[in-house]
């Protein structure tokens, strides 16, 4: 007797001393039976038994085909059988298989060559659909299902071939957005489709974060279900929260060609359990729950929480096995959303079972990312450019450094201190035995210093102004924290330091007592909270636009981990939407501040990689990868130990809280089913019971690795999220010490430094545009050299200005521009009448563009609102007109004179036609000025 696993299927073969070739075909039988088909000789043929039959040895003109597929008593798909070490040169034998597919075959008159081809050696499975406008062979994880092929000949032309059908998305070529897209969909849109139509089988769509990646895989999914007939499509995630964003999406995405929501039109179905619905056209799945179906087993929803690329897996993870309810051939496509950190270990060999076109969505793509979709970038769109175009905005950072955020401290010795449990937070006081140093790592882990938490927050609290100047509210800002404890210590400071109440400030996690999802709802569309505290619900993924301010209070080592954090403050929100929940906001979103209180800017980032298997492997990673399926024995081992020596500091409080979450059982008897799970003894009768052999028999190394499997499965069923959590809260020390002797100072609190030289960098490319344009474009020459002109300056000229810098240099908007000399002459300036010109804000972006021209020409000295400067000279001239004896003003003349200053100060200009617009329309026109001013009137003065 010999074992062989093939993809997942164990095959065993009770013939002794085959040869390689009939060893092949007994996986082959194997392979084929779990895929339905019925394995027949040629001798015992009946095309009546089953709806496929795969007949062996069958005769053609060509010679005996090792195997012909028969659905409906029809021929269509011949198999070519090769031994095992002839994977490594499968394609070699394509010729061969295309030979027999197109060979007369005993008994039947087929005209048509059978479409359907495969070449396997029971380990190893390749297929080519002769259909196809070019076949190209590939490698599949396991037979297609008889029903699979009876459906692909019903359809007449492969799905291939459709796609070479799918109309062009822009014809007209039409500007994207008359689309109901950006720029960068479109392209990202139509490049993908080339890529569909060129048989490339993975593709990657890199965009930046907010740029639409999901509307994106959307708009794509719909034009592969109309047009190219796609039967089910896959959007797979990484975390529930991300799955349901997609979900909603969904649900409110309305087709150009159509007024019915896409929900309406197709059945979308977002994985909740193993049932998946038959007549689903897409499906949304995390890849934890989509590996549990696959496996068959029960998943804790715990699991979907958390992002797996953070857990420890096992060396050899459990292998995914062939499913006859989600066959390979399930999906035609899988859209993976943020596949930078699922495409990897054990979450690859999800991805690798099903036959399926495999579309990549992410902002931070590294090398492995690029690698896994063969470097078939359809998409290339950087937060660079996503700047540039206005789909994102750009950040600045500013620093706050406190002494013992960079040095620690040190605690004396023979003095009382205060120590606070973890979990329960209780206090109590004891005497210091000895001195103890603490560095900045053990701050908010198993050292408290509550107040360099409040010289942070005090010093963010004051330093409001300078970086959100005129701002009377505070903007809506993320605090990252270290941990669930650090975060508690955050807000209960924050609430105290600005003095607000719980509304003000509220935690952002899963776990709090508080529906989370309720929290981001307010957070993201009402007033409060102003300020939210997370550890790692909404570090990736989620929406926050009126989001205008990071504070971070933890490191981050992963650099695409941190880029996604960043990511949380791109979105762009115009004015209108940022007001509802800043009333006090003057434009839309210009940009988000980054506040480094931790040096997180500075720290040196390394790739994501996802954690493996080391001794230093924390508790949580090891308990949750036994629940997730890992039976291998450096991790039960592992996680037993752990376990054991955990169990002697647990106090009757801590036993009875266990034995609540675990159904009753004491963690000793949780660690002795573990380690017997993995004994030797036990694994081999267990695998002598699952061979129905003897004792003393040999079961083979693939039925004890099954036993091995089986026992550790049954011991871990105890676990649960819950329960997981518990231990972690119970294994970190059960202690934190506070440090109330040492008091924190700020060292620096100000813009980074590479912040201010962008700033300048900024200031300096708009100052030299405008100055090598000046002889070219009118208002320019008007502003630098013909001062005597400036009456001629009007609305269309400033605009020629306005349209014309957009389309050379997009980068600079006028209002990044205003805030780049806001940034730098805030500074430089300290008198108090000063910083009321760096600090001002413009109305809108044409007068912020006059604002800027003033600026760099010299005619303003700082920078200046143009609003502000209208205001000073209207001022001055009503003066000017009313010092002395001669003629003033009266109240109607000066009710209507305000109106003008109003609306020049807010357009720049005013024209004839201006006087017939609300609201002087409302007031008698350009009639009722004649008659109040006749040809007196030249309000074009106060622009100077």
């Amino acid at each position: 007797m010999e074992q062989v696993k093939a993809n997942g299927c164990l095959v065993v073969n009770m013939t002794e001393n085959q040869n390689p070739e009939q060893k092949a075909r007994d996986n082959i039988d194997a392979l084929l039976r779990q895929a339905g088909w019925v394995v027949q000789s040629a001798k015992k043929i009946d095309l009546n038994v089953g709806l496929g039959q795969a007949v062996r040895e069958y005769q053609t003109d060509a010679g005996p085909a090792d195997y012909v597929l028969f659905v409906d008593k029809k021929a269509i798909g011949v198999i070519e059988a090769k031994r095992e070490e002839e994977g490594q040169r499968l394609t070699a034998h394509e010729a061969q298989t295309e030979d027999y597919a197109a060979a007369t075959l005993k008994w039947i008159n087929n005209k048509k060559p059978s479409p359907f081809l495969y070449q396997s050696t029971g380990i190893i499975t390749r297929f080519t659909d002769g259909r196809d406008p070019k076949p190209c062979s590939r490698e599949v994880f396991c037979f297609h299902r008889p029903e699979t092929l009876k459906e692909w000949m019903a359809q007449g032309i492969s799905l291939r071939e459709r796609l070479h059908h799918i109309p062009l998305l822009n014809p007209d070529h039409l500007p994207a957005r008359e689309l109901h897209l950006r720029d960068c969909q479109e392209i990202a849109i139509i490049n993908l489709e080339v890529s569909f139509k060129a048989d490339r089988p993975r593709a990657l769509i890199q965009m930046a974060t907010g740029a639409g990646k999901t509307y994106t895989a959307i708009t794509s999914i719909y034009r592969l279900l109309k047009y190219a007939d796609a039967k089910r499509i896959l959007f797979l995630v990484d975390t529930k929260n991300l799955g349901e964003q997609a979900e909603q999406e969904m649900m409110s995405y309305v087709p150009l060609d159509d007024n019915r929501k896409f929900t309406e039109l197709y059945n979308v179905q977002r994985l909740k359990s193993s049932f998946v619905a038959k007549d689903s056209q897409v499906c949304i799945s995390t890849i934890q729950r989509l590996y549990s179906i696959l496996k068959d087993t029960p998943l804790d929803d715990a699991a979907e929480e958390i992002n797996p690329a953070e857990l420890a897996l096992p060396k050899t993870p459990m292998p995914v096995v062939y499913n006859e309810k989600v066959p390979p051939e399930f999906f035609d496509f899988i859209f993976i959303d943020e596949c930078h950190r699922s495409i990897y270990n054990l979450w690859q060999q999800v991805i690798d079972y099903f036959d399926a076109s495999l579309i990549g969505l992410t902002a931070t793509p590294d090398n492995r990312t690029y690698g896994f979709f063969k470097k078939n970038v359809v998409s290339d769109y950087s937060h660079e450019k996503a700047v540039a175009d206005g789909v994102n905005v750009g950040n600045e950072v500013y620093v706050i450094e406190t002494q013992i955020t960079q040095q620690g401290a040190q605690i004396a010795a023979k003095q009382q201190v205060e120590k606070r449990e973890k979990l329960t937070r209780k206090k109590r006081w004891e005497m210091q035995d000895e001195d103890e140093a603490y560095s900045a790592t053990q701050l908010d882990r198993n050292i408290i210093n509550l107040d360099q938490i409040r010289t942070v927050i005090r010093t963010f609290r004051d330093k409001l102004p300078e970086i959100f100047p005129e701002r009377r509210e505070v903007p809506k800002t993320l605090i990252f924290a270290k941990t669930d404890s650090h975060a508690d210590d955050i807000i209960q400071t924050v609430r105290e330091e600005f003095g607000e109440g719980n509304a003000f400030c509220k935690k952002l996690t899963y776990k709090t007592e508080e529906d989370p999802k309720s929290v981001l709802q307010q957070f993201r569309n009402e007033y409060y909270p102003r300020i939210a505290v997370t550890v790692d619900m909404i570090a990736t993924g989620t929406d926050v636009k009126p989001l205008e301010c990071l504070l971070f209070m933890r490191d981050v080592k992963s650099r695409n981990y941190f880029e996604q954090m960043k990511g949380r403050g791109t979105r762009t929100l115009d004015k209108d939407d940022l007001k509802k929940v800043t009333p006090s906001a003057v434009s839309a979103k210009t940009h988000y501040v980054i506040v480094d209180a931790i040096g997180v800017t500075q720290s040196l980032k390394t790739a994501s990689q996802p954690l493996i298997t080391k001794p230093s492997v924390p508790l949580k990673d090891l308990a949750m990868s036994v629940m997730m399926g890992a039976t291998d024995e450096d991790t039960v081992s592992s996680l037993a130990g752990r376990l054991a020596r955990l169990n002697k500091q647990l106090d009757t409080d801590d036993q009875r809280r266990i034995r609540e979450l675990s159904g009753g059982m004491e963690l000793t008897q949780f660690v002795g089913k573990l380690f017997s799970a993995i004994d030797a003894d036990n694994i081999e009768a267990r695998a002598l019971e699952l061979a129905k052999l003897p004792i003393g028999s040999d079961p083979g190394d693939d039925k004890r690795q099954q036993a091995q499997q089986q026992l550790v499965t049954e011991a871990a069923k105890v676990l649960n999220g819950e329960l997981v959590e518990l231990i972690e809260s119970i294994r970190r020390d059960k202690e934190q010490t506070i440090d109330h002797d040492n008091i924190d100072t700020v060292l620096r609190a100000e813009w980074d430094k590479d912040a201010a030289n962008n700033a300048q960098a900024l200031t300096d490319e708009f100052a030299g545009y405008l100055k090598s344009n000046q002889d070219n474009i009118a208002a320019l020459t008007i502003f630098f050299s013909q001062p005597y002109r400036r009456r001629e300056l009007s609305y269309a000229l400033i605009r020629q200005v306005l349209d014309k810098l957009k389309t050379d240099k997009p980068k600079l908007v006028p209002l990044r521009v205003w805030q780049a000399y806001q940034q730098l002459e805030s500074r430089h300036s300290l008198s108090p009448s000063k910083r009321r010109g760096a600090g001002g804000n413009p109305v809108n972006e044409l007068t912020t563009l006059v604002a800027l021209i003033r600026r760099v020409c010299g005619w303003d000295k700082i920078l200046t609102p143009f609003d502000d400067t209208v205001r000073r000279n209207f001022q001055s001239w009503i003066m000017q007109r009313h010092a002395g004896s001669g003629e003033k003003f009266n109240e109607e003349q000066m009710h209507w004179l305000h109106m003008i200053r109003d609306h020049v100060a807010n357009s720049f200009h005013i024209e004839r036609g201006d006087l017939e617009m609300a609201p002087l329309d409302a007031q008698g026109g350009l009639g009722r000025m004649h008659q109040l001013f006749g040809a007196r009137m030249e309000p074009r003065c106060w622009m100077n």
